[in-house]
């Protein structure tokens, strides 16, 4: 037995991993990943099985952000190309939301960018989630507005909302170096908000902003303890045009690690692989799903995803299911063709390599 699965054996038993496990967990040396996996992987199926929550991002406002912060293409002082737009009217919202819905999404989460929204933006939001849940009754509806104000998630709570993401991103000892227009504090303070008015705390961090192990596990900590029902694990997308551009500090088995430590400081929480998987997972995808239970489909806020498709394929090909639909049989049939080669021997055209 490994020490991997000592340390899953007391977790199972009802035992909170402590900061330096989780130290333990991250630093797992390259070749012993696949053991760590494993072992972790059992605090996955205990509480999750094999189902994966889809969830759908809409985009309600893209970019023309006051906030500083330094990772993000929609933020002041950004110059990356990104699609920037006002509010979608309530149509627009709807139509991309049946969208995701399509493709096997249980949940919407519907995102704006800003400071924080006004009491007119509220409304607005409010006859956007009555728009969709009038049309689909069972969905989830998951809300990202930025920073609340007193009696905003109260409203939005009555208006059908389910969830509110705020994510903390980093440590608190981290946090100033990465944004300075608001403070760590501001961003407790609208998760508990959010938690006092009923509503279900969404809430993760942003691997890859120059973090020590010790912060990237501070902030997992943190978020443990603040309750965070779920838990995205973003991977930085370093957008040209950003303070963060061109920044590489990771790689697919050192992302696998982190949702390693995700899992085992939180086992019964919805740990979702979310902005970056692509980029920085590669081909690992499907083995983090063995420690992760939720993903986006599709596209992210301001960054391109994999074919969503090829995310629904991916689930499948692994042997996991889409929560609320039913158990693929293998039955699905095959679209693809073989290609035949022409190029490399035998033909003017150059190789395949």
């Amino acid at each position: 037995m490994t020490a991997h699965d000592q340390l899953v054996d007391r977790v199972l038993a009802g035992e909170d991993a402590t900061a330096q496990d989780a130290l333990t967990v991250l630093r797992t040396p390259d070749d012993e990943v696949m053991s760590l996996v494993a072992a972790v992987s059992r605090l996955r199926r205990e509480h999750f099985g094999m189902s994966v929550k889809v969830n759908y991002l809409v985009n309600l406002k893209s970019g023309l952000c006051p906030e500083d912060c330094g990772y993000c293409s929609q933020a002041l002082g950004s110059t990356s190309e990104i699609l920037r737009y006002t509010w979608l009217k309530a149509d627009e919202a709807l139509a991309q939301a049946r969208a995701g819905l399509r493709g096997g999404a249980t949940r919407v989460c519907m995102v704006a960018s800003g400071r924080g929204p006004s009491d007119r933006d509220i409304d607005r939001v409010a006859g956007m989630v009555d728009a969709i849940k009038g049309e689909h009754p069972q969905v989830e509806v998951c809300a990202c507005l930025g920073l609340l104000k007193d009696g905003q998630a109260e409203r939005l709570r009555e208006a059908g909302v389910d969830a509110y993401n705020h994510n903390i991103n980093t440590a608190e000892s981290h946090h100033d170096s990465i944004v300075t227009t608001h403070t760590y504090e501001d961003r407790v303070r609208t998760v508990a908000k959010a938690q006092g008015a009923g509503l279900s705390a969404c809430s993760g961090l942003i691997a890859g902003l120059g973090e020590s192990d010790d912060q990237l596990v501070e902030a997992l900590v943190a978020l443990r303890e603040l309750g965070s029902e779920s838990i995205p694990i973003n991977f930085l997308i370093p957008f040209d045009g950003t303070p963060k551009q061109q920044t590489w500090e990771l790689s697919p088995l050192r992302c696998i690690k982190i949702l390693a430590t995700a899992r085992v400081l939180a086992p019964t929480a919805e740990i979702r692989i979310a902005a970056g998987r692509e980029m920085h997972l590669r081909s690992l995808q499907a083995m983090a799903l063995h420690l992760a239970n939720s993903i986006f489909l599709g596209d992210y806020l301001t960054a391109e995803g994999q074919a969503a498709q090829d995310d629904l394929m991916m689930l499948a090909d692994n042997g996991f299911v889409v929560l609320g639909s039913q158990e693929p049989d293998g039955s699905t049939p095959r679209e693809d063709h073989p290609v035949i080669r022409r190029r490399g021997a035998g033909t003017a055209a150059p190789a395949n390599a």
